[in-house]
């Protein structure tokens, strides 16, 4: 049975990327002009690694409901020749995502009942996570809020004023989590203006970044960007998101290892997926790949049953045997730990090795 497209989700995903091209900010240009160029279809993936785009399962109707964007130096560390390549199987729109499969939603997490303020998300205590941007660098296939409805959430300063207000009143939030889309397709005036603000708050002590740019688009990693982290107010943390360790070569390594040596907490969370990492090989490469980089390995994370991901999916067992394996090959902290989010629990879900 053929999954039916969300045409709301399409439109918002599309004016959001298509707003990139705008930014003008002379620090921005080297990463701006990367995104610019980013690869926008399956079919010019096939045919800048030598693949037959026929035997590549490739689905126009997913391209429409969630458009193909891939950076170019995330397709340089790409197998030429390889249709099951790690790298390319993350982003290339399939015919599987077309299909409706029970139990995958457009909202598995629960974004929406936990939307407190435009913009805005509470499910933990001590935590607030904005929704930076609805703008991304890639468009990973699996991703969770590939359905969100971004075009209800702020999208200037002033816009935030209701959410910002809302995390200077209540002083038991500790932490401000920015989120998206990916926070760091921000330029860095308007990066900095947010991050101003909510380091005007008395109470926040940290500031927690969720971004996969540094990974898929390295070189937005800019003197100016670790300044703005570097620059005091509440405590920074970095989270980038690396699946294998085939991503984390090159240039990506290189941002990376400034993150970590500009003295910016740096972790990493992983989603376990079928094809792509779900061996005890791919895993204990991308934890001990992280380690040697600096990064600590935070989560490797159950997919979250988004409608469009299903053949992602990997039984837990496997999830549990890899994690059982890791522990015995791998110092403790080089070993990520194994969660799943669940709709209105207070906590990540951690997947205890069963007995």
């Amino acid at each position: 049975m053929r999954r039916r497209r969300n045409p709301i989700a399409t439109s918002i995903l599309t004016e959001a990327h298509a707003t990139v091209p705008e930014l003008v900010e002379p620090q921005a240009t080297t990463w701006h002009r990367s995104l610019a160029n980013a690869v926008r279809s399956g079919h010019a993936l096939a045919e800048r690694l030598g693949l037959d785009p026929s035997a590549l399962g490739l689905s126009a109707d997913a391209e429409r409901d969630f458009p193909v964007l891939v950076p170019e130096s995330y397709v340089a560390r790409m197998r030429p020749g390889d249709p099951g390549d790690p790298l390319l199987r993350q982003v290339l729109a399939v015919h599987e995502e077309t299909l409706d499969v029970p139990g995958f939603t457009s909202d598995p997490v629960g974004d929406t009942d936990a939307r407190d303020q435009p913009g805005l998300l509470r499910k933990y205590a001590g935590r607030a996570l904005l929704i930076a941007t609805g703008a991304c660098a890639v468009h990973c296939r699996y991703c969770f809020r590939r359905h969100y409805a971004y075009g209800d959430d702020p999208r200037t300063l002033d816009d935030w004023r209701p959410a910002l207000k809302t995390i200077a009143a209540d002083e038991s939030i500790r932490e401000v989590i920015l989120s998206g889309g990916d926070p760091l397709t921000l330029v860095d005036h308007s990066l900095a203006r947010l991050v101003h603000e909510i380091a005007a708050v008395p109470h926040v002590r940290r500031l927690r970044v969720h971004t996969r740019l540094p990974v898929v688009l390295p070189d937005r990693v800019t003197p100016a960007l670790l300044d703005l982290f570097s620059s005091g107010g509440p405590t920074p943390v970095v989270v980038v998101h690396a699946n294998h360790a085939n991503e984390l070569v090159a240039d990506a390594a290189t941002a990376v290892r400034r993150l970590v040596t500009a003295g910016v907490t740096t972790l990493n969370q992983a989603v376990l997926l079928r094809g792509v990492n779900d061996t005890f090989e791919a895993q204990r490469d991308l934890c001990e790949r992280l380690v040697d980089l600096g990064v600590i390995p935070y989560y490797l994370h159950q997919l979250d049953r988004v409608a469009g991901a299903a053949h992602f999916e990997t039984p837990e067992s496997t999830g549990h045997a890899i994690v059982a394996r890791l522990r015995t090959h791998l110092p403790g902290y080089a070993v990520p730990q194994y969660v799943r989010e669940v709709r209105g629990e207070p906590n990540k879900v951690p997947l205890a090795r069963p007995f």
